[in-house]
């Protein structure tokens, strides 16, 4: 369950800690006091995109913290990826600048967005206010389907399978009509690739020409200059050598008399001996050095053809091997493509292997449909539609990315009613309380320890607010449940209650948070019930729906 939040200059927040407790926690405030924005820190506690946007204005960076009660289970799973923190303990975190760019720390460790998506899906399910809105969706109805049912993944590959299969249609129908154009494709890159592998030219090879010939014709040069040098250094009567060891003979005696002369001694010994290293290597160099005007015709002859080659293919020489490589794995592809059976052989491999998806996604879909129906329309009688039902219905079409279902939620309002298409025929009202109805059975099916919602209750009053109450209570009976709300009917059946309001801060606003005791309680369910008039009969009903709960 969720512990705590910290927030750190994100929005309109400056600085804020929270500490949530068990059972049904709800958050109450006017409008654009800043509730949603607590849950938008959560979401990017949890791995959701960020941007420059989230920091507070003036800021350097917004820093959100998330603290979890963690389990067993997951302990196991953040161990797993050396991740582990305190035990029982996960802390989330995510740290973003002026600029945009964003951290994400696990524990204190660095952790990519993908890794805390992963974790937060074990942690926590949001439910937010616009989910309703997806009902007048076919795509949407089809994926709150999904959601319920855990069949996202199952959704996900059918997708993969189903572009698998039509990019190898697409390929096999361009083959079928296009054959003369990749015969004539595969003729040119066979011509070229043989002019290339005719030369053998190896990786690295055309440098090694170029300095071989650089050598070969500067040979005379190179011996005649290499043993002057020699000779200069050791090798007559004025060297350099000589006259080193000299001067060295000279200085040994003094260097006797006075101890401070030993470091020059010292200096110039190792020139003596670097002197004559050089000489050495010198003299060796010019007798290995050979003028062979054979090797440097046959080294300028392969210079001459490939350089010939390649302009003939409007190739850079160096290209050659890269080059040749490419064309010899075109040309294996191009063998492939005109293989038609192999290629309509693995275009109806991949047909059956999506038919075997598609398949088992729908028997799938239909049996969860039924599930969410019936569950959907006990919720509907407490929410203020007796009588009322949803219908889910799966009905054959052809297949697509999504599968082989039509997804339709039909609804019957009240009892006799023959369903009909949710979006032609459900209120607003309706709409709300269908999408809430949805949401509690997903919850309840999701294993997550923390639920939240976040006006999920929007266009509802009354006795169904009441109801609405109820069972954010009893889910909080079994879980942690958070609830963003403007209903006074809901909020008194809260076991935490906080309380969001905005203030300005000089120039700028600034979003606060506070629990409340009972005394407070009662002022925050009369605004929620009077508006800014507060009054003493707007005090008596905020007690009584207290003492209800």
């Amino acid at each position: 369950m969720l512990l705590a939040l910290r927030l750190r200059d994100f929005v309109i927040v400056d600085a804020l800690d929270i500490e949530f407790g068990p059972g049904f926690t709800t958050l109450t405030g006017e409008t654009g006091a800043g509730k949603s924005i607590l849950l938008d820190a959560l979401s990017l506690a949890m791995g959701g995109r960020a941007d420059a946007g989230v920091v507070r204005e003036g800021a350097p960076r917004a820093d959100i913290s998330a603290t979890f009660r963690s389990s067993e289970a997951l302990d196991a799973w953040l161990a797993e990826r050396a991740l582990a923190g305190d035990p029982g303990c996960v802390l989330l975190r995510r740290v973003i600048d002026a600029e945009g760019r964003s951290r994400a720390l696990i524990n204190g460790n660095p952790a990519t967005a993908a890794l805390l998506r992963e974790l937060g899906e074990q942690l926590v399910d949001i439910h937010g206010q616009h989910a309703a809105q997806s009902l007048l969706r076919a795509d949407g109805q089809r994926q709150l389907l999904d959601a319920y049912a855990g069949l996202a993944d199952d959704a996900r590959a059918l997708g993969e399978a189903w572009s698998a299969w039509r990019t190898l249609a697409r390929d096999l129908e361009a083959t079928e009509g296009g054959q003369r154009e990749l015969a004539l494709e595969r003729d040119r890159l066979a011509w070229q690739a043989g002019e290339l592998e005719r030369l053998r030219l190896a990786p690295g090879e055309w440098d090694a020409l170029n300095e071989e010939q650089k050598r070969l014709s500067h040979a005379a040069s190179l011996i005649e200059g290499t043993r002057g040098a020699a000779e200069a250094l050791s090798d007559n009567d004025d060297a350099l050598s000589s006259r080193l060891h000299q001067l060295l003979h000279r200085l040994r005696p003094l260097a006797a008399i006075d101890e401070r002369l030993r470091e020059a001694l010292d200096l110039l010994d190792g020139a003596a001996i670097q002197i004559d290293e050089a000489a050495s290597a010198l003299a060796a160099y010019a007798d290995r050095v050979d003028l062979d005007p054979a090797r440097l015709e046959q080294t300028e002859q392969r210079i001459g053809a490939v350089f010939e080659a390649a302009r003939r293919l409007r190739l850079s020489p160096a290209d050659i091997p890269a080059e040749l490589e490419a064309m010899q794995q075109r040309l294996q592809q191009l063998e492939a493509a005109q293989d038609l059976d192999a290629l309509r052989a693995r275009m109806q491999a991949a047909r059956k292997h999506y038919d075997t998806l598609a398949t088992a996604l729908s028997a799938a879909r239909r049996k969860a449909a039924t599930r969410l129906s019936e569950g959907v329309s006990q919720h509907l009688a407490g929410l203020g539609m007796a009588g009322g039902r949803l219908q889910i219905a799966c009905e054959p079409t052809d297949p697509s990315a999504s599968g082989i279902d039509q997804v339709e939620f039909r609804v019957a309002a009240h009892a006799g009613a023959t369903p009909r298409p949710l979006a032609k025929v459900a209120s607003g009202g309706e709409l709300s309380r269908i999408g809430l109805a949805i949401s509690v059975m997903a919850a309840q099916a999701n294993p997550v320890p923390t639920l939240i919602f976040d006006e999920a209750d929007a266009g509802v009053g009354g006795a169904v607010a009441d109801a609405i109450g109820e069972l954010m209570r009893r889910l909080g009976d079994d879980r942690q449940v958070l609830c963003v709300t403007h209903l006074p009917q809901v909020a008194a059946k809260a076991h935490q209650h906080f309380r969001v309001s905005k203030e300005t801060v000089g120039a700028g606003v600034c979003s606060r948070i506070e629990e409340l005791d009972r005394g407070a309680r009662v002022e925050e369910l009369a605004r929620m019930l009077g508006g800014a008039g507060i009054t003493a009969t707007t005090r008596k009903h905020a007690r009584e729906l207290l003492a209800q709960a």
